[in-house]
């Protein structure tokens, strides 16, 4: 996507704790319908088939948690339990989605962390590498300049170009009369309405 030996840019420290952040409140405020959010991340991240398996888990079991919720009276015990799981399933999987991408960030090498915002420090001169495959250049060779100037030769004068072609007027009188005629077969139509 980056091309060859051009690494993909890094993220800031903000925008890691605003994905965070975002992912934390989808799979919670969404009264638990989207924790499968924070969950999918992690199945991607990683890629584990246990993070897959436990993100496509969760899907089904939030729209039946919510289901219930909204098929049972309100008086119902099973409604409260159904909404106590969806909520809690939200929150396990936001905890359990914060607790993997911090030791994510941490195991990243140091080039792949984020960079803190405002920071400067030195950084050592690196030798440009030769880019997309293509040999590093050369250094120009000095070349010998001749003193003496070519001879001059005019250029050829430009060739004329050809009148622009009218267009035939018998043609143009002919299409008229064509519209003429057929203004005057829809004016007959028209009237006999």
């Amino acid at each position: 996507m980056y091309g060859h030996g051009a690494p993909p840019p890094t993220r800031s420290q903000g925008t890691v704790i605003t994905l965070r952040v975002l992912f934390v409140a989808a799979g919670f405020l969404s009264c638990g319908l989207l924790a499968c959010l924070p969950l999918f991340r992690v199945a991607v991240l990683r890629g584990k088939w246990p993070d897959w398996l436990l993100a496509w888990l969760s899907l089904p079991l939030s729209i039946t948690g919510l289901a219930v919720v909204g098929s049972v009276p309100e008086s119902d015990h099973r409604g409260d339990i159904a909404l106590a799981s969806v909520l809690i399933l939200g929150a396990v999987s936001a905890a359990y989605f914060v607790v993997f991408d911090i030791r994510h960030q941490r195991n990243l090498p140091p080039a792949d962390r984020p960079v803190p915002p405002h920071t400067t420090g030195y950084l050592p001169p690196q030798q440009a590498q030769p880019g997309y495959g293509y040999p590093p250049a050369q250094p120009y060779v000095a070349t010998q300049i001749s003193h003496t100037p070519p001879p001059y030769t005019p250029a050829p004068p430009p060739p004329s170009a050809p009148a622009p072609e009218r267009p035939a007027p018998a043609r143009i009188d002919q299409v008229r009369a064509e519209l003429d005629e057929l203004s005057d077969y829809l004016r007959k139509h028209e009237d006999g309405r």
